[in-house]
């Protein structure tokens, strides 16, 4: 970690932990409506999906700026991203149904929706498992491979969001958006690189092993 990142980090970690203080503040002062537990079901669920974007917007973020102190950046926010889905997932089966396994088994079955949040979830379970930097010289370069399904869970993350909303569908269309600009990068990235890279010599962060998307 370089001394730029180590100056910004206790005001990452800070933004991190932003959301889950501002929630308990809203549970403590009765601020989350008629309906509580949905409207906490929800605000976790878009801070997981908003941290997904946000760590996907890292690696051009660095491409652009060339500060490779932004790959600390990027596993700080895959693993808050998914802190966030685990109490969203854990909010749908306590809140919502105090873990009465038949009815959460009838509901996977009458919500297809449920389908691409729970691929989304384990998708991001299998990167935090794999995350740790012994788990990356185990994996060698199966782990860059691997972390790139990152795109997929965003993608899955999406459609749970964009498949169960019946009104406004502004958010999840942005968050499209984003990711499919995200996308777009990463392609014109790989085309240059499917280009140049026989004449052109690698670049250093080329070999870094912690860039995974």
């Amino acid at each position: 970690m370089d001394a730029l990142t180590s100056r910004l980090w206790p005001i990452t970690i800070a933004f991190c932990g932003a959301p889950l203080l501002w929630l308990l503040l809203d549970i403590g002062l009765s601020r989350l409506g008629s309906n509580p537990i949905q409207a906490m079901h929800i605000y976790l669920g878009d801070w997981s999906l908003r941290f997904l974007c946000i760590t996907l917007a890292i690696t051009p973020l660095q491409t652009m700026t060339q500060w490779r102190g932004m790959t600390d950046y990027r596993q700080l926010f895959g693993l808050t991203a998914f802190f966030y889905a685990t109490l969203h997932l854990l909010g749908y089966l306590s809140a919502d149904h105090a873990w009465v396994w038949p009815i959460i088994g009838l509901d996977l079955w009458q919500s297809s929706y449920l389908w691409f949040g729970l691929l989304a979830y384990l998708i991001l379970l299998l990167l935090a498992v794999t995350s740790p930097k012994a788990a990356k010289k185990r994996l060698g370069k199966t782990w860059k491979k691997l972390h790139r399904y990152i795109y997929l869970a965003a993608a899955a993350a999406i459609l749970h969001y964009f498949w169960q909303l019946k009104g406004n569908l502004a958010e999840p269309l942005f968050y499209l958006l984003v990711l499919g600009m995200l996308l777009g990068f990463r392609g014109l990235v790989w085309l240059k690189n499917r280009r140049f890279g026989l004449t052109a010599p690698s670049k250093p962060h080329a070999a870094d092993p912690d860039r995974a998307d």
